[in-house]
């Protein structure tokens, strides 16, 4: 049987690099040594590309960036070519890449760009989706467009708030009130998002996702159940079951996310069966009208009120780590880690294919 070539990408330049690393090491392990052929390509957090060929279990803790065989190396944007151009002149002809890369530089269609200039497939959302995705103000905005419920919100570019932060911080107080989530519009991975609970704690959390982007979201804060729902496919997508989180965190943040054990996952969610479909049908509708392809992570909360379903965000590489939302919510239906790859696999594939 002839072995599929696939690029596996991970690290970057990003605040999220070292998750990076964790979701690569774990897709590594699961690909398929008999189907596929693999060549795997480390971009350092200064953005050096380097072809890695060493022990794949040196990943997570960033030691494989010391390897003495380590060489320089680009995907060819020469669509004559589809390949990886070494430093020492040799070439590595691939088939498929499979970009391990979350937020900035990996998930916002920055090197979604080169993809399709080098015209190899690849797993995932193409440009135009992976960019709207990564910017909760755009998002928000088309998601209010087409009618999708979510929490109120209002956006503003950094620089107009460090101008002017009372006009804002009014704003915020008037059409919001407290609680409020603040987030950086593009960062990714609850980095840099605060729940500020009185007016007086607003302007630190400001500041702080101020040091991540130059746009702002501040959203109502949601008395509810936060539940995810993966969506695989491309024209033709299906939802898995609902997940609920139950963070160790006030919220679901950066370190209940991926490093702190207490953080529970109740699969399938304990919803009732509306609610259940309510969610499983707005994920693949929200997934259809923002263009994503390959996969996404929806994330919602069912408000406990009225237990509404409030779309709060779409992840477009969601964490591929042994603790992850996206392959636990598939393998609850029967889709093994592996298996879910190849699926992912093919569909990049197909994609290429309908072109």
């Amino acid at each position: 049987m002839n072995q599929t070539r696939v690029a596996v990408i991970f690290g970057g330049v990003s605040s999220e690099h070292e998750i990076s690393r964790l979701s690569a090491a774990s897709v590594i392990r699961n690909l398929s040594a008999e189907k596929y052929e693999l060549s795997l390509i480390g971009i350092t957090k200064k953005g050096e590309w380097l072809l890695f060929g060493g022990d794949p279990e040196k990943i997570p803790d960033g030691s494989w960036e010391q390897d003495p065989a380590n060489r320089r190396c680009m995907i060819s944007p020469d669509a004559s070519r589809r390949g990886i151009t070494v430093s020492d002149g040799s070439f590595v002809p691939i088939d498929v890449i499979f970009p391990v890369l979350h937020g900035k530089n990996g998930e916002d269609g920055t090197i979604q760009g080169l993809f399709e200039l080098s015209r190899i497939p690849y797993v995932g959302c193409g440009v135009l989706a992976s960019s709207v995705c990564m910017d909760k103000a755009v998002t928000n905005l088309l998601l209010e467009q087409f009618g999708i419920p979510q929490a109120k919100f209002i956006w503003c570019y950094t620089d107009d708030y460090l101008e002017n932060p009372e006009s804002i911080e009014r704003e915020i107080g008037q059409k919001l009130g407290f609680p409020v989530f603040v987030k950086p519009a593009n960062a990714g991975s609850s980095v840099g998002i605060s729940k500020v609970k009185k007016a007086e704690d607003l302007r630190a959390a400001m500041l702080l996702a101020a040091k991540e982007d130059g746009k702002l979201v501040i959203e109502e804060g949601i008395d509810g159940r936060e539940v995810e729902c993966a969506v695989l496919g491309n024209s033709r997508p299906v939802a898995s079951v609902p997940g609920e989180i139950l963070p160790a965190n006030e919220f679901y943040d950066y370190e209940a996310k991926y490093y702190d054990d207490n953080s529970k996952l109740c699969i399938p969610a304990q919803l009732d069966e509306a609610t259940t479909e309510k969610l499983r049908t707005t994920a693949v509708r929200a997934f259809r009208l923002l263009g994503c392809s390959g996969l996404s992570r929806v994330d919602f909360f069912v408000r406990r009120s009225d237990n509404a379903v409030l779309l709060n965000e779409l992840n477009t590489l969601p964490g591929f780590t042994a603790i992850s939302m996206y392959p636990k919510l598939f393998g609850a239906a029967g889709i093994e880690y592996g298996e879910l790859l190849d699926r992912l696999i093919s569909l990049a594939l197909e994609k290429h294919g309908e072109r």
